[in-house]
């Protein structure tokens, strides 16, 4: 999907949002809100969604709780949020992705915990770009470097935050793009992937470049190249992998909002116009391209839940292609 026409085309449809009737539920909230965050602390869920609960709690005037419950690529805490009460009581931070809403477990031949209707989406909120990242000792600095260095070393070990996760899906896509021969170990969150990979434990990674820029500032880890159509605003030094010798190579994962099947809409539309706020304010946009984020302006719950569908299907495509379902 063509995230500019995605922006456009449904920023009409969010002013209209915050108009109409039946905004918000005038008995809502009645006490605090949590937040899932499925992914361990320090992750892209944390970065966006502490921004989300800050914001939200003056104004809903409740405690507004990021909880994290972490594991199998999200997916632990997806199952938690998907069967909650749907009462906007709690909420999931989500990766936006086919690992997303579990279409992957069809993928993959396990029996689905959940899909993408077992959610209500709320709102997009932020891109999270991925980039290349290797070991410091691996004796490459370019993309053909790590080519080569790859196929003259197959079966060179990378991480992600677990089957199907982002991380994993967008190096099953660089071993398809690249014809090199890898081997996935997957982790319980990518910054546990990270730490190993600064520990050399693990060769190379698709790492959230948000988490990583420390560790790529103190020389932890190199990167090659970001997985964007362009070079990123908070590390404008990073050559794009497609402008290093793959065109129109470009995976980013997207943060978002999303509650328990069945949340009622005028709850639903109160998140998603105080979350619109929050994205299209200049501070906080600012905030998220510091912390390597793209804010995703002008999302409303239509608007997300036809991109969630265009995403597993383009997904579902590129984990085919990689050869990566187990059956």
């Amino acid at each position: 999907m063509d995230r500019r026409r995605f922006i456009a085309g449904s920023a009409a449809a969010a002013a209209a949002l915050a108009t109409g009737p039946g905004f918000a539920d005038d008995a809502y909230p009645s006490h605090a809100i949590t937040f899932i965050n499925p992914f361990p602390p320090g992750g892209a869920a944390d970065v966006v969604g502490r921004p989300i609960a800050a914001v939200l709690e003056p104004i809903l005037k409740q405690p507004c709780v990021i909880e994290t419950k972490a594991g199998a690529a999200g997916q632990v805490g997806a199952q938690f949020a998907a069967t909650a009460k749907p009462d906007g009581y709690t909420l999931l931070i989500h990766i936006v992705s086919i690992s997303g809403f579990a279409e992957v477990d069809k993928l993959f031949g396990r029996q689905p915990k959940f899909t993408r209707a077992d959610f209500t989406p709320i709102a997009l909120v932020a891109g999270i770009p991925l980039a290349l990242a290797v070991n410091p000792k691996i004796p490459v600095k370019t993309l053909a470097e790590f080519i080569a260095y790859a196929k003259v070393h197959p079966g060179l070990a990378f991480g992600s935050a677990g089957d199907g996760s982002p991380q994993h899906l967008a190096a099953e896509m660089l071993k398809a793009a690249v014809g090199i021969s890898v081997r996935h170990i997957p982790y319980r969150g990518s910054m546990p992937a990270l730490l190993d990979l600064i520990a050399g434990h693990i060769s190379f990674m698709m790492v959230d470049l948000q988490p990583a820029l420390p560790q790529i500032g103190e020389g932890k880890i190199r990167v090659i190249g970001v997985a964007t159509a362009k070079r990123v605003a908070a590390a404008p030094d990073i050559p794009t992998l497609a402008e290093s010798g793959l065109p129109g190579f470009e995976v980013v994962a997207w943060q978002g909002l999303v509650g328990p099947a069945g949340l009622p809409r005028p709850i639903v539309n109160q998140l998603a116009a105080q979350v619109e706020k929050l994205v299209g304010d200049p501070d906080a946009s600012e905030k998220f391209k510091t912390a390597a984020l793209e804010p995703l302006p002008g999302s409303t719950p239509d608007s997300f839940a036809a991109y969630v569908k265009s995403e597993i299907a383009r997904w579902g495509d590129i984990v085919k292609a990689s050869g990566a379902v187990q059956d």
